[in-house]
């Protein structure tokens, strides 16, 4: 769309799970290279805005629009040129994360998903694993075999695998040691001057919002989730 902002947007959303609505006629929008702070109470619907920001979980009402352009549909009915310039990070790892995988098929899942050649996947595996800080001998193992920070590295790279333009980052680093903290957001950081991406980030640490975030928008309260 000419002319349209370069942005991720939720517009007058309105969204729930069994007819208890938890988010009510929201907008939020996340522009390209800047960092938005999403702060309210917990259970306020912050999670609930994520997934449908990253296509996951279809609004009642209201819409997602890409760069002005509106998404119809959720997860696979949604064209891959566009799902995949979204990526997110979600609070636990250990939820986000296939036990069965090692860490090389977690990272590689956007990509097989999206059929990229085989040949291809180990390179750029080695490649996000190398930016996140994991090292070669850890990529063999299965989850329960690493640690929440080892994992939560894992999912990062993999929510970076193909290069996304907005980064959604629910409470993302809220249960890694302070180093792990660290290294997560540098690789963000990093990753959004290098891309140009939008990040939101979730977070009930007003510090990392005063130091991250270039705004903050408080979600209204009206329900649960």
């Amino acid at each position: 769309m000419s002319g349209a902002p370069e942005q991720l947007s939720a517009e007058q959303v309105t969204a729930g799970y069994r007819r208890q609505v938890v988010l009510d006629g929201v907008d939020l929008s996340v522009g390209r290279g800047e960092t938005v702070g999403l702060r309210g109470p917990s259970g306020g619907g912050k999670s609930t805005l994520v997934r449908v920001l990253a296509l996951l979980h279809r609004p009642d009402r209201g819409r997602v629009t890409v760069d002005g352009t509106p998404v119809t549909g959720t997860r696979y009915a949604v064209p891959a040129g566009v799902r995949t310039r979204i990526a997110v990070l979600f609070q636990s790892p250990r939820a986000a994360a296939d036990p069965r995988l090692s860490l090389t098929d977690l990272i590689a899942e956007p990509l097989r998903a999206t059929r990229h050649p085989e040949d291809g996947i180990r390179p750029r595996v080695a490649e996000l694993a190398d930016l996140v800080g994991l090292t070669p001998d850890l990529l063999d193992r299965r989850p329960h075999a690493v640690s929440d920070g080892q994992l939560q590295r894992a999912c990062l790279a993999r929510a970076l695998t193909h290069r996304p333009d907005y980064l959604l980052c629910d409470e993302a680093t809220a249960m890694l040691d302070a180093s792990t903290q660290a290294h997560v957001a540098t690789v963000i950081t990093d990753y959004q001057r290098t891309h140009r991406a939008g990040v939101l980030l979730v977070t009930h640490d007003p510090a990392l919002l005063t130091r991250w975030a270039d705004r903050v928008v408080d979600l209204p309260v009206h329900g649960r989730g």
